[in-house]
């Protein structure tokens, strides 16, 4: 059994990426969620519906040994599965201007974008390198490119998983597998749902936000075998806005 698992998967980009998958791929989709079951389940569903097969892990991806534990049991109950993709998408906004921010605004986004990267790949690499093929897509932003004020803690966590993908890359490129980022600008989701949506279409050249879909589209290649010589890249999906 192939699979990919999809961190933050019951919302948004995430789910949108699982439906993507089970729609492209023969993976069994890893539906990753930390609170929102309810969002799990119906991303769940919509899998199942288009054809494709999943299942739900719970797991804080901020949280190393809980990561540890729930893949290291899913592992054992599934020793035939092999996680062929990696979709790092978890992450979190405690947006506000830097000289007002908690410790714990920073350290709480910083933990989930960056050590979840590192939680769940690291989990993973061995196998993948051992099996000699890997997809890994880090969920980044434009945050984490060109930076966003009132967003210094989202920049530096995304900005770190930029260079982290681009490091690892270089490590693991020989045995055939791609670690890429895709930077969305403003897309909308929960996430975007609270952004004036009339006043910040004026700085995008396509003169609308992004849909979920698209994003997921372009994962959805980035792990197919057509991009195979595409790696350490960051790929910017935001109507123009930066690149």
């Amino acid at each position: 059994m192939k699979c990919a698992i999809v961190t933050g998967g019951s919302r948004g980009i995430g789910s949108a990426i699982c439906q993507k998958l089970a729609v492209d791929t023969k993976y069994h989709i890893l539906i990753n969620y930390q609170s929102n079951k309810e969002a799990a389940e119906q991303t769940l569903e919509a899998v199942k519906n288009l054809g494709g097969t999943g299942e739900l892990l719970k797991f804080n991806v901020a949280d190393f040994e809980e990561v540890k534990t729930v893949l290291g049991n899913w592992q054992e109950a599934n020793p035939e599965a092999i996680v062929e993709t990696i979709v790092n998408n978890a992450g979190i906004t405690k947006d506000g201007l830097f000289m007002w921010m908690s410790p714990e605004d920073w350290s709480s986004v910083i933990n989930t974008s960056l050590n979840g990267f590192f939680n769940v790949t690291n989990f993973f690499i061995q196998k993948m390198l051992r099996n000699k093929y890997g997809r890994i897509v880090n969920i980044v932003s434009v945050s984490g490119v060109k930076g966003t004020p009132g967003q210094t803690n989202y920049s530096a966590a995304k900005g770190a998983v930029v260079a982290a993908t681009k490091a690892l890359a270089q490590e693991v490129g020989k045995r055939n597998i791609t670690v890429n980022a895709v930077a969305p600008g403003f897309i909308k989701t929960d996430m975007t749902s609270q952004l004036d949506e009339k006043e910040l279409i004026k700085m995008v050249p396509a003169n609308r936000f992004g849909e979920a879909e698209e994003v997921a589209d372009l994962v959805s290649f980035l792990v197919s075998k057509k991009a195979g010589y595409i790696t350490g890249e960051v790929v910017n999906i935001n109507g123009g806005i930066y690149s």
